[in-house]
């Protein structure tokens, strides 16, 4: 069945390709970016599928509320939250930018909760509704690593939002995941990091496709496997 699906972040690294496969597959793919430009030639370029562009800035609550106007009552199968920021450069003991910190709470944890609410009425719309969450490894509190606090604790942050909303979503048939991408070499995994965008995003693809309400509420990675919290 074709699916509508609203991908935030969608002008560059994992988000842009996520749309670009999901448009492969002739899916309605939403691509909510901050600069409408940053996806425009996709609009020439896919398979098939058809691609709406909407200006979008989950910092701002209006913005987001722009982007529920504009989808009406259409029904909305899948939202990928992927918006999201490193916290700054400066995230030490010695060192910390507590207004970047600010931000990747703003970002990372509160935007993935305002953007699923206001799109609540769409996604009740669609007969499996799926609601993803693209955080990280770096927020799970199994793992004991130094630094990075701002990024760390808004990604644990949002892991404990997503995992409440997979509870208080259940009983409408919602299924609700925190995702780990993998260390990917985008702008902010740096060109160290472990895996492709390609693998990265084809491989979050086969997961979402799988996730079902038995695995709803559960901490997932983009090769399928369950990471602990």
């Amino acid at each position: 069945m074709r699916k509508t699906v609203v991908i935030t972040g969608a002008g560059r690294g994992i988000g842009r390709r996520l749309v670009e496969l999901y448009l492969d597959a002739g899916d309605q793919v939403v691509a909510g970016v901050r600069d409408p430009a940053a996806v425009r030639e996709l609009q020439q370029g896919s398979g098939g599928g058809d691609l709406e562009v909407c200006a979008l800035d989950v910092r701002d609550g209006g913005s987001v509320q722009r982007l529920a106007d504009a989808l009406g009552g259409r029904r909305v199968d899948l939202l990928i939250n992927n918006a999201g920021v490193m916290g700054g450069d400066r995230q030490s003991l010695d060192d910390m930018d507590y207004d970047a910190w600010r931000d990747a709470l703003e970002v990372n944890t509160l935007a993935p909760f305002r953007v699923t609410t206001a799109l609540l009425p769409n996604l009740a719309r669609a007969p499996q509704p799926k609601i993803i969450t693209l955080t990280s490894q770096m927020g799970s509190l199994s793992r004991n690593s130094p630094g990075a606090f701002a990024y760390r604790s808004s990604k644990a942050a949002a892991n404990k939002v997503m995992q409440v909303l997979a509870l208080d979503l259940k009983a409408r048939g919602m299924i609700v995941c925190p995702m780990h991408p993998g260390w990917v070499r985008t702008d902010m995994g740096g060109p160290n990091a472990a895996i492709s965008v390609e693998d990265s995003a084809r491989g979050l693809v086969e997961v979402i496709e799988r996730l079902g309400m038995a695995e709803s509420g559960r901490f997932w990675t983009w090769d399928g496997a369950e990471h602990p919290w």
